[in-house]
């Protein structure tokens, strides 16, 4: 019996590394459906459609901004359906927020990026910062869950993603 035993776990000690070695899937698709759907967030704002917002959030989606200088930051939070809202009102300008250097980072159904991004009024550069977004994905595909954002003044933006006048 202990020879069977001992016999069975070396030759699951060989299987290990042939099973660890199976290639690992693609995160490329994945990571773009992520993109997509922050993308579409964005897309939504510049063309002031409220209906293709909402369908980004989950239904129990969060948005906050941490204000502040980092030695005293606070966070202020904004209801989802307020946002929204305010997305789908008249605009005197275009909300245009423009991203660079995304990373996403998935495990399973969660996934979470870090989007730095310019955010103009029409022409007029406003703010500036990063967005942190955690996305889960459901029967309908990766919705937002949370959304942070910080708001500067200064950020070095990219040449590619400014406006010019």
């Amino acid at each position: 019996m202990m020879r069977r035993c001992l016999a069975l776990l070396f030759v699951a000690s060989l299987l290990g590394p042939v099973a660890s070695a199976q290639p690992e899937e693609d995160p490329a698709p994945t990571e773009q459906a992520i993109r997509a759907t922050i993308d579409a967030l964005f897309d939504g704002m510049r063309a002031g459609d409220s209906t293709a917002v909402r369908a980004v959030f989950h239904d129990e989606a969060r948005l906050y901004t941490a204000v502040g200088p980092s030695d005293t930051a606070g966070v202020s939070e904004t209801p989802v359906d307020t946002f929204v809202e305010s997305v789908g009102q008249p605009h005197e300008r275009v909300w245009d927020e423009r991203t660079w250097d995304v990373e996403v980072r998935v495990n399973g159904p969660l996934a979470s990026a870090w989007v730095p991004y310019v955010f103009y009024l029409g022409d007029e550069r406003s703010y500036c910062g990063v967005n942190t977004v955690q996305l889960v994905q459901g029967p309908n595909g990766w919705r937002i869950l949370q959304l942070t954002d910080t708001r500067r003044q200064a950020c070095d933006v990219p040449a590619e993603v400014r406006k010019s006048r």
